[in-house]
């Protein structure tokens, strides 16, 4: 039998304001179609990341670093997401920003420091039925299904003890229990769960459409929905199980590699990849994913490389191929390569002010300053009461030795937000 295809190209898209991260499959062959799985960018959120979001009281600084945070771990950067959510939990972030530093915690891996962070929660007096699924979750990460089977029996009823029951049943391959937890978890009263069970049942009701399969195609199925909901390190088993049972299952192989990557198992990420590269060199989900491997390792004239391949071969969203090379020719050395991807995505649809600023950062230390001026300029017609955006309008005015027009736009700038102290040294030096 043919292996199935799913194909799953990471779509990192700011959508208001958050960054998500979807996994789009497609069918390899007819006979397999039990592999036939599309979830549309955006249908699906990172949904134990959003657990409980409540941040109450608590100051902007807190707030933003959760909000850093979960950008950074929608876009699967858990260090940089762990280091917000630290943040977070230094500038008295509380409960919200214990939860989301323990769940970060446990994709990188890290079970002493999360077990430590839950044990915080709890004396922060967290919600009960939180600190539960974070516990049981530890359980599981640690392969210890003796300690989340004896925290479930002491746990009252909550969608989160059913939710952590079916995490379990799943880890036990207790299909039937998994069903039944998942069934009563979408029923539940918890909105994030109800949407992360029902990607999971999904999961088997697509495999009960076709019979005939077997049970390694429900264990990548599984696999695909777990990475989904950011279970990485409880869908890998399940992958690994596939993959030893079919070496030549391209698809399975992308998600294993995948949710190494993202687990921060580089070494294993680039194995499960290379050998997804070896069964289809062409596949630009498959480019784009060495890439992001290759530049976890610090290999910048690889992810270069793989980057460049994947944008050849159509990988979309396009932006995210380009915003990635961007980032990795500079580390390479290659600012022309750099700086043709940053002006595409300056000048694009859909650009914002962060990346226009950090075009003209890099047109300006390219010593390009007539393209830096453009593209600021343009920028205060798409943001007219923006004092930031005049604020880069001025700087490359400046630098492009327009001194006029950059003393106006100075000035503009300081008429929309009198406290710019930088822009006010700025106006001062012309």
């Amino acid at each position: 039998m043919k292996g199935a295809r799913f194909l799953i190209p990471a779509t990192l898209a700011i959508l208001v304001v958050a960054l998500l991260l979807a996994l789009l499959w497609s069918n390899r062959n007819a006979a397999i179609r039990a592999f036939h799985i599309q979830a549309k960018p955006g249908t699906w959120v990172a949904s134990l990341q959003n657990l409980g979001t409540d941040l109450g009281n608590e100051g902007d600084t807190s707030m933003g670093h959760i909000r850093k945070g979960d950008v950074a771990a929608l876009a699967g950067d858990w260090k940089e997401a762990e280091d917000e959510y630290a943040a977070a939990v230094d500038t008295d972030g509380g409960a919200a920003a214990l939860k989301k530093l323990a769940h970060t915690q446990l994709q990188r891996g890290e079970t002493d420091k999360a077990r430590s962070t839950i044990d915080r929660l709890r004396k922060e007096e967290g919600r009960a039925e939180e600190v539960l699924l974070l516990a049981v979750t530890l359980a599981l990460h640690d392969s210890d299904t003796a300690q989340a089977t004896s925290l479930l029996d002491a746990a009252g009823d909550s969608p989160h003890k059913r939710y952590a029951a079916a995490l379990l049943a799943i880890a036990q391959s207790d299909q039937k229990n998994a069903q039944t937890e998942l069934t009563a978890t979408i029923e539940g009263w918890e909105p994030t769960l109800r949407a992360a069970a029902r990607t999971l049942q999904d999961a088997y009701d697509e495999y009960a459409l076709y019979p005939q399969s077997n049970e390694i195609h429900l264990s990548a199925l599984l696999g695909r929905a777990l990475a989904q909901v950011q279970e990485c390190p409880i869908a890998l088993p399940l992958l690994q199980r596939v993959t030893a049972a079919k070496d030549d299952y391209r698809d399975a192989w992308i998600v294993q590699g995948y949710c190494q990557l993202v687990t921060e198992k580089t070494d294993e990420a680039l194995a499960s990849l290379e050998r997804a590269y070896t069964i289809d060199p062409r596949k630009p989900e498959i480019q784009y994913f060495l890439g992001r491997t290759y530049a976890a390792k610090n290999d910048h004239t690889n992810a270069v490389t793989y980057y460049q391949y994947a944008l050849q071969n159509g990988f979309q969203p396009e932006r995210d191929v380009r915003r990635e090379l961007a980032k990795e020719a500079q580390a390479s050395g290659d600012l022309l390569l750099a700086f043709s991807q940053e002006k595409y995505l300056a000048t694009s649809s859909g650009a914002d002010l962060a990346t226009i600023r950090g075009f003209v950062d890099l047109a300006l230390k390219a010593q390009r300053p007539e393209d830096a001026y453009d593209v600021a300029l343009k920028a205060t017609t798409l943001w007219p009461q923006d004092a930031r955006a005049y604020d880069l309008y001025g700087t490359a005015a400046a630098a492009a030795d327009k001194k006029n027009e950059a003393r106006a736009a100075f000035q503009k700038a300081l008429e929309l937000d009198g406290s710019l102290d930088d822009v006010k040294a700025k106006l001062l030096k012309l």
